[in-house]
């Protein structure tokens, strides 16, 4: 599926005020809509001011936090900016695994339902220096994560507690395609 969607603009700002090269798969997440796109970068094509060309690839439904938005740690909010996924978890395990503090706890069928943090998980990281990284602001360290939900009912509205939660027919198929190092751009809008 290839659109006329254009990553946004202030991420690739971000990306060139960091000196980061763009990774060949970027999600963009869009607190406003509710709503996360995967983009994937074209080969052997760059724009007239040198930056890659990237499609669209898929566009899904998420939630982002209850509380708003924000860096400061414990504040259960959605933090904005640049990030990574600095780790991977949960691949191989059944749809409906059930994770506390990152490890294998049980089956949404065995009296987990409503779980929190269900399915995988893509362990954010902060790329923006006393942004969301470092200090009583860094992503990693609140434990922000993309993670599937017990209550997928909840999706398309804010519902987490800082997270990005995902509908299992999507993060699976996402957590298998997406690398470690992948970029993650958080937005209002």
């Amino acid at each position: 599926m290839k659109a006329n969607i254009r990553l946004p603009f202030n991420l690739i700002c971000t990306l060139r005020r960091h000196q980061l090269l763009p990774s060949h798969l970027i999600l963009t997440v869009n607190t406003s809509t509710q709503s996360m796109r995967l983009f994937e970068r074209d080969k052997n094509q760059t724009s007239a001011a040198g930056f890659p060309n990237y499609s669209l690839r898929k566009t899904y439904r998420i939630s982002s936090s209850a509380y708003g938005l924000g860096q400061q740690i414990n504040s259960n909010q959605t933090p904005l900016g640049l990030h990574r996924v600095a780790a991977k978890i949960g691949g191989g395990q059944p749809t409906g695994t059930v994770f506390r503090s990152r490890q294998v706890v049980g089956l949404t069928w065995q009296g987990l339902p409503n779980a929190t943090i269900v399915h995988r998980i893509l362990w954010l990281e902060g790329l923006e220096p006393g942004h969301n990284r470092g200090g009583e602001v860094d992503t990693y360290n609140r434990y922000v994560y993309i993670h599937g939900c017990g209550d997928e009912t909840t999706l398309g509205r804010p519902q987490s507690h800082g997270c990005i939660h995902v509908a299992a027919q999507d993060l699976i198929p996402l957590f298998d395609r997406i690398p470690a190092g992948a970029q993650v751009w958080i937005a209002e809008g």
